[in-house]
């Protein structure tokens, strides 16, 4: 993984709008960190429309066929030119995509933002992956976390604890079995995230090996009547707006634009800042879902947030006294 070349304050100067008729107004890492808070916001926007579906005329098979499908639609001819890289991508990996990004994970997060909020949705699911990743990294034999690792995931599971804990004490069936659900999509995103490491694709590959049979599960699921659908009387603004939310922001935009931040500024700052999402979740609810912020959130959420910013931090590298 190689990191973005830093900022060159020397050169500033030279480099000034007058003189250069306009063109390098704008930095480049200006541009992915801005590429990165529109990130932060489309994974935001995930949460909010998680819960937001319950309350809409769409049901989570119409939501569904619009986060696969509209990718598709739109990056169809860059799919069919790497047909060939798709193919090829092993069983096991391409498993581990599809399933921990795919339906199961799409059904999962609904069901539990339909039974809880928008502030769980957007601190347990991403929250919890560093968590799961770790996890998963150990059983496999590869490096335990350490250091400031290992105090983000104690941070983190402090942090979920705080949320559902109220809900044990007085028992909200809703709520718990909503949280499990969230737990179960974290699991799933970690399972994804381990293996897009285990492919050789880009971003746009990634998006069409992830839609390609989510999109032929899920239609399939609605034809044969398993999964109903409303899509015929939904009202034109829900649609419209999951098409942008979750097809255009969610497929389509959120991948590439994390992936051109990571490029850019490396993928600790990209982390870091990444993981402000629960917290953009949390104010973004007040004014969009009418949600306001409970004494367990305003605990569990920095408590998560700060946990997956040390979580996603790497050690750094040991300086040999020769050098």
């Amino acid at each position: 993984m190689t990191n973005t070349a830093q900022p060159s304050a020397a050169g500033a100067g030279s480099r000034s709008p007058a003189r250069g008729g306009g063109r390098g107004v704008v930095s480049p890492q200006a541009v992915a960190f801005l590429a990165l808070l529109l990130t932060v916001g489309i994974w935001a926007g995930f949460a909010l429309s998680a819960r937001a579906l319950s309350a809409s005329t769409l049901l989570p098979a119409d939501a569904a066929l619009l986060r696969f499908g509209v990718p598709l639609v739109v990056l169809a001819p860059a799919l069919w030119r790497r047909r060939r890289r798709l193919v090829t991508v092993r069983p096991g990996p391409a498993a581990k995509i599809i399933c921990g990004a795919g339906v199961p994970f799409f059904l999962a997060a609904m069901y539990g933002g339909s039974l809880t909020s928008a502030a769980f949705v957007g601190a347990i699911v991403p929250g919890m992956v560093p968590l799961f990743v770790s996890a998963l990294m150990v059983a496999g034999g590869r490096s335990i976390p350490r250091g400031t690792q290992s105090a983000g995931l104690v941070l983190i599971v402090a942090g979920v604890v705080a949320l559902v804990w109220r809900y044990t004490a007085a028992l909200d069936e809703d709520v718990l079995l909503g949280s499990g659900a969230l737990l179960v999509a974290s699991g799933l995103w970690a399972l994804y995230t381990v293996g897009l490491r285990e492919v050789d694709l880009d971003p746009v590959g990634s998006i069409g090996l992830l839609c390609l049979p989510s999109f032929a599960v899920i239609a399939l699921l609605v034809m044969a009547g398993v999964l109903p659908t409303g899509l015929a009387r939904a009202a034109g603004g829900d649609i419209a707006l999951f098409l942008v939310v979750q097809g255009l922001g969610v497929g389509l935009c959120a991948g590439l634009l994390y992936a051109f931040a990571i490029r850019r500024l490396g993928p600790e700052r990209s982390s870091v800042v990444g993981s402000l999402s629960p917290v953009a979740v949390v104010l973004l609810a007040v004014p969009l879902l009418h949600e306001s912020p409970t004494l367990p959130v305003l605990i569990g959420v920095p408590l998560i947030t700060t946990g997956v910013a040390l979580a996603n931090r790497r050690p750094r590298p040991k300086v040999s006294p020769d050098a």
